[in-house]
């Protein structure tokens, strides 16, 4: 079965690493599906009947974006609100998700070292998507380890970001079912 990517960029032309990701990606139709949901959604009316069928075809998920303000962007959090409804995903009937596969698929600006206790930001990555796994719990999903690459905004060279798209491709792999 296919991996659903959820793509998650409000400005993909200018991503340099989610850009990378998502035409590495496209070497794999046979394995990946890509859902863009910034290209689907210009007007933020997110069409939910449509994305909960994309999930409850796909075993497993992999949400893609960088990381805004240590969270999601707008957008993906809107489709999380609009999308994982009560009855459908929680609940007592909400049972859609459950046993599914979410992992994240983050690019990151700052610098790997700022992502510790003792670093500038205070926090580790793990810490930083705590709503995320909290999420995947509440809904009986398996939250699966994320893939990062750092340095997104201004550090990481065109090698580096080459080789992330490797590495995620693998990352996916792994997971797949």
């Amino acid at each position: 079965m296919k991996t659903l990517v959820i793509l998650a960029h409000p400005n993909l032309e200018a991503s340099r690493v989610n850009r990378r990701w998502k035409n590495e990606l496209l070497q794999y139709p046979n394995e990946i599906a890509i859902h863009e949901i910034y290209k689907e959604y210009p007007d933020w009316t997110i069409d939910v009947p449509r994305e909960q069928n994309l999930l409850e075809t796909h075993s497993h998920i992999v949400i893609q974006f960088p990381l805004y303000w240590y969270s999601y962007p707008p957008l993906l959090k809107k489709w999380f609100d609009d999308v994982f409804t009560h009855g459908w995903a929680y609940g007592s009937t909400g049972d859609k998700l459950k046993g599914k596969r979410f992992g994240l698929a983050l690019s990151i600006g700052d610098k790997k070292e700022n992502y510790r206790p003792d670093g500038s930001v205070s926090f580790t990555v793990e810490d930083v998507i705590v709503p995320f796994k909290a999420s995947m719990r509440h809904v009986g999903a398996e939250a699966l380890p994320y893939f990062a690459v750092f340095g997104a905004s201004f550090q990481a060279s065109d090698e580096e970001i080459h080789q992330s798209a490797k590495d995620y491709v693998n990352y996916i792999g792994k997971y797949q079912a």
